[in-house]
């Protein structure tokens, strides 16, 4: 069974979807989807579907989302095959289980990020740009993007969510290690715009600008920055990014652009993004 949840949630058997155009028999199958292999709690299910308001018959309609699902299963299932629907969609002390493997796409996007972030961490700047952008784009769109998500799948599409920002992150600072600050700029600038809070996205951009020649621009950004922290949360940007405005301010030698190196060569000049200049 073939289970994709980055973006629209995909699931198939033999290239024939098992996704129903119901929402709440959606929900079920994304959450199951989402736990291979184990149970998940008829009182999860419920809390999903219904949070703290279930109807009295809240457990029978479950059963009829499961029958729901078994059926389209069965129907998918090879007649000969040794499998059958409650094999796949399997019933467990407590709850149910979906008898399959992992969501292909979500544990291609956690191997690439583990194997990226090592990557940058050991220098190896190009290997960790390109493992870094091949588990970006896995991303199809939100996670499980048209289905209705209760309180039990927000928390696992936020998980995933923050691991993307945290790939992205990563991949951003690999590429400035390798002096591709102009071509980041756009991005840079439209992901300030999208997250006015996120010191790192910031940071990235007033490094860009800086380097493109732009440093009035650079520190621009940095008071733009600055007044949404004191208006919304009442904070001052971190010591880390009061260094990189100060650097800027004093043409600080450690921001220029990295230089060529050899094949495989780190760039280390991007290191203020874990380090400022003091």
């Amino acid at each position: 069974m073939e289970i994709r949840v980055l973006g629209p949630l995909v699931a198939q058997l033999d290239h024939v979807s098992v996704v129903p155009s119901a929402a709440k028999p959606r929900q079920v199958l994304a959450l199951l989807a989402l736990h291979p292999g184990r149970v998940v709690t008829v009182s999860t299910l419920l809390d999903e579907l219904w949070g703290d308001a279930p109807p009295r018959t809240a457990p029978a309609t479950l059963q009829t989302y499961i029958r729901q699902l078994r059926r389209m299963l069965g129907d998918a299932l090879d007649p000969a095959g040794i499998r059958g629907p409650k094999d796949v969609l399997c019933t467990r002390y407590g709850g149910y289980a979906l008898d399959v493997t992992s969501a292909v796409d979500a544990t291609e996007f956690q191997r690439l990020c583990v194997a990226g972030q090592s990557a940058l961490r050991e220098g190896r700047d190009l290997d960790a740009s390109q493992l870094l952008h091949r588990a970006l784009g896995l991303w199809r769109g939100p996670a499980l993007a048209d289905v209705q998500i209760g309180r039990a799948l927000e928390v696992e599409t936020l998980r995933l969510e923050e691991t993307r920002l945290c790939a992205l992150d990563g991949r951003i600072e690999a590429d400035l290690r390798l002096g591709r600050h102009a071509a980041l700029l756009g991005e840079l600038t439209a992901l300030a715009a999208q997250h006015p809070l996120h010191e790192t996205v910031h940071a990235q951009l007033m490094l860009a600008l800086y380097r493109c020649g732009r440093p009035s621009h650079a520190l621009s950004a940095y008071h733009r920055l600055r007044r949404s922290l004191v208006r919304e949360l009442a904070l001052e940007p971190s010591p880390r990014l009061q260094r990189l405005h100060q650097g800027i301010l004093e043409a600080d030698p450690g921001l220029e652009p990295p230089h060529p190196m050899g094949p495989g060569g780190p760039a280390r000049s991007a290191d203020w993004l874990v380090t400022a200049p003091a």
